[in-house]
């Protein structure tokens, strides 16, 4: 449970930043550099890096360097344990408002008796 909650933690954390959800939603279209996560954003190579350590760190992204270039592919088997956890919350909701939903109905039928 632990070393789940550890990923977990690791991943909510690393979508936490807007500049790492960009550089995430652009892995999703496919593998890019460095320098092509860069463009879109106003920071630094050097703070790109960094932000990068962080999805990497997640296991959200993986990169490989071959000659000067770092390439970045996204791990979509990363983001199984966040989806996994909002799934379970927004079911124990859904099934909170159905019981609300259901109460409200049964109250209004008796209003109307």
């Amino acid at each position: 449970m632990l070393q789940y909650q550890e990923k977990l933690d690791a991943v909510f954390h690393a979508l936490a930043d807007p500049a790492r959800r960009q550089m995430v939603e652009q892995l999703s279209r496919g593998p890019a550099s460095v320098s092509q996560l860069a463009e879109p954003l106003a920071m630094t190579l050097s703070g790109v890096v960094q932000h990068l350590a962080v999805l990497e760190a997640s296991g959200l992204v993986r990169s490989q360097k071959v000659g000067r270039t770092r390439t970045c592919t996204l791990d979509h088997n990363a983001i199984h344990p966040a989806e996994q956890w909002l799934t379970q919350r927004r079911t124990a909701w859904e099934k909170r408002l159905d019981r609300l939903g259901a109460y409200l109905d049964a109250t209004k039928e008796e209003d109307e008796q």
